[in-house]
């Protein structure tokens, strides 16, 4: 096992609540959901998601759904025996899900 470090970070402490909520749903802590973000930053050599200004055209999603989404998914992987994935499935599982939202960005 890898030697691990502490991270102390400042952060409001309603996201921080916000946050502990969604993680919880999907089946972790904050400090799993920050280790998964920190390593694919490091495999992807980058932020892993896009940073755009919340407009008209790229709005953004509400705290109650995405919520909804996170205890969707979080019951699905229970539901099929996929609570307990590895990186590497994850990176499948996003790969999967970004194809087929081009496919429907294509047909909208």
């Amino acid at each position: 096992m890898a030697e691990t470090t502490n991270l102390s970070i400042r952060i409001d402490r309603e996201l921080k609540d916000e946050a502990d909520l969604i993680f919880n749903a999907l089946g972790m802590n904050l400090t799993t959901a920050i280790t998964v973000f920190v390593r694919q930053a490091v495999r992807q050599k980058k932020i892993p998601f896009e940073i755009a200004l919340n407009t008209d055209k790229n709005k953004g999603v509400s705290l109650q759904d995405a919520m909804a989404a996170s205890e969707r998914i979080w019951r699905n992987s229970v539901k099929n025996s996929r609570d307990k994935m590895t990186m590497k499935e994850i990176d499948a599982e996003i790969a999967a899900a970004r194809a087929e939202r081009k496919v429907r960005k294509a047909h909208s």
